[in-house]
């Protein structure tokens, strides 16, 4: 029996149809990066002040979006609208600001002040547009053109692979920015310690507990007091260390129970497991969660480079920072 041909549906082909073309844009633009490219970005790493974006409309909404991820990533950055602009606005941009003013036709009296603005008070302008003749590319110091594609929608006029090349084009910017910077996951936390992300970027120094909190007995010590120790701080292990202070081994409660026969006549030395698992506190948390998961363990000492304790990590301190 053949199988049934399914009917064509106009929904997901007009949804395929976008997605291909703004596709085929984007790589477009990456074959045909704009000239000033390097030139920009050069520029914004050696500008004392701040970049400043602006659009209107649509491109609006493109700007507001790269000025954010500018900002994130180690860009200062601010985004003036066009029109407020004109009503006082122009006071947020100084003369150590660079402006990057969006506009497809090249054509947005809106933007005509900031222009001005910028031309009155030598604050470099980058335009971005499709019309390499249009007035705002004509005005600016710098260009970045994007490439001739056609518009997505069925009329051609609404702006959809337009603003999406101006998107791609900005995160291009931001991350040769980044890259320039040698910005870090460290860097990227500090402008993202909210929600999921920050949580993902959290450091194992910033959730571990310290000081009189770490549950550590020297090597020998009686069991009897170690398990005081471990029964006391509550994370279910007790580390060990030699007399220099450097942790030599790990007790855990299953420990406990493989060494359950004249447990009490022990030294802790007698029943730690040696070679314990430990991460440094500059490690990732989620770093700690992977090694907590794959070891079936509930909680890590955290040392330093010569190996003596500095936090212990349990599997809930990762949970309740958002980490998982």
């Amino acid at each position: 029996m053949n199988e049934l041909t399914p009917e064509p549906n106009p929904i997901i082909d007009a949804g395929r149809r976008v997605l291909e073309a703004e596709a085929a844009a984007i790589t477009l633009l990456a074959e045909q990066l704009p000239q000033d490219f390097v030139d920009v970005v050069r520029l914004i790493l050696a500008a004392r002040g701040r970049v400043i974006v602006s659009g209107i409309g649509k491109s609006g909404h493109i700007g507001r979006k790269i000025s954010a991820t500018l900002a994130s990533t180690g860009t200062p950055s601010h985004f003036v609208h066009a029109a407020e602009a004109s009503h006082g606005d122009l006071g947020m941009i100084s003369r150590d600001d660079i402006c990057i003013l969006i506009s497809n036709s090249g054509e947005t009296p809106e933007l005509r002040d900031i222009v001005a603005h910028t031309r009155r008070f030598s604050i470099p302008m980058v335009a971005i547009s499709s019309k390499p003749d249009s007035t705002l590319m004509n005005a600016a110091d710098y260009t970045l053109l994007l490439p001739p594609a056609p518009e997505a929608c069925s009329i051609g006029m609404a702006p959809t692979t337009s603003t999406t090349l101006t998107l791609a084009l900005g995160d291009a910017l931001s991350v040769a920015l980044m890259n320039q910077r040698n910005f870090m996951p460290e860097d990227f936390r500090i402008f993202h310690p909210g929600g999921k992300l920050g949580a993902q970027m959290a450091t194992v120094a910033q959730l571990m507990h310290g000081g009189a909190e770490i549950p550590l007995v020297k090597a020998d010590t009686p069991m009897p007091e170690t398990i005081l120790e471990m029964t006391s701080k509550g994370f279910g292990i007790a580390g060990v260390t030699d007399e220099a202070g450097k942790l030599i081994g790990v007790i855990s409660d299953g420990d406990l129970r493989r060494k359950m026969e004249g447990l009490m006549s022990h030294m802790a030395g007698d029943v730690a497991s040696p070679d314990p698992v430990t991460i440094s506190p500059a490690s990732f948390a989620a770093q700690a969660l992977a090694i907590l998961n794959e070891r079936k363990i509930g909680a890590l000492i955290a040392v330093d480079d010569e190996g003596r304790p500095q936090g212990v990590l349990h599997i809930h301190d990762c949970l309740r920072a958002g980490i998982a």
